[in-house]
């Protein structure tokens, strides 16, 4: 499911198709085999979600009742370039970057730095996970971002207790 949840995205950020007629498409076929699934991913992609990556990372947060951050905002760095953040939480200044395998070659990992150091210098937070780590390790990166949202100030929303489960 990762791969047809992978093309979708892809489609929608080469410009091939748009999230709308996804939906579109996914209303006609009301007994689609993985409907829920795939009108997840739909709306993921409308909200701003450009990789399977972005996608994992969403559903990461939604599944440890972490707050939705903006995908895909904008920003101009130091030297006037346009940059586009894969997760943003502005209100406690957080910036959380998945970066897939070609973030490992060495002239994108020096450029990864220097807008690495634009973001703290700006006196923003930034927090970056290899692609991998948050499909394989979800419980460890929301652990991270979890810290990190509460000490830039946010304040969890415990867990309702249910008698029925106690």
């Amino acid at each position: 499911m990762d791969e047809a949840q992978a093309v979708l995205a892809a489609g929608c950020q080469q410009r091939r198709v748009l999230p709308e007629e996804l939906r579109a498409v996914l209303d006609v076929l009301p007994r689609a085999p993985r409907r829920r699934l795939i009108g997840q991913a739909v709306s993921d992609i409308a909200g701003g979600a450009q990789a399977l990556s972005e996608i994992d990372f969403l559903r990461l947060c939604r599944g440890h009742r972490l707050p939705t951050p903006d995908l895909q905002e904008h920003r101009v760095d130091e030297a006037g370039r346009n940059r586009w953040l894969d997760a943003y939480w502005r209100e406690w200044r957080l910036q959380v970057e998945v970066d897939g395998a070609h973030h490992m070659d060495a002239r994108h990992w020096a450029a990864d730095m220097r807008r690495q150091n634009d973001v703290w210098t700006s006196g923003d937070r930034i927090l970056r996970f290899p692609a991998w780590l948050v499909r394989v390790r979800p419980d460890e990166v929301a652990a991270t971002v979890r810290r990190a949202l509460v000490a830039a100030g946010w304040t969890p929303t415990p867990r309702r207790r249910d008698p029925a489960h106690e």
